[in-house]
């Protein structure tokens, strides 16, 4: 099945890292699978560090230990 512009742009991937600005001027980063927001950063004052901040999770998370506190 062949998309058009129109469809592609219709389609929300399933997950996406979002970077925005909060209230106080600080860049974030949230990170949403179906629409539902999953976690979300610490404020960082340049786009460039919410940008390093994706690339850690991207690298570092697969590799990530599970610490279970229940």
């Amino acid at each position: 099945m062949f998309l058009g512009t129109e469809e592609k742009e219709n389609i929300e991937m399933a997950h996406k890292f979002e970077i925005w600005k909060d209230k106080k001027g600080e860049f974030r980063v949230r990170f949403k699978y179906n629409r539902e927001v999953i976690f979300w950063t610490e404020g960082y004052s340049s786009k460039a560090s919410a940008k390093n901040a994706i690339s850690s999770i991207q690298k570092n998370g697969p590799k990530a230990e599970i610490e279970d506190n229940s």
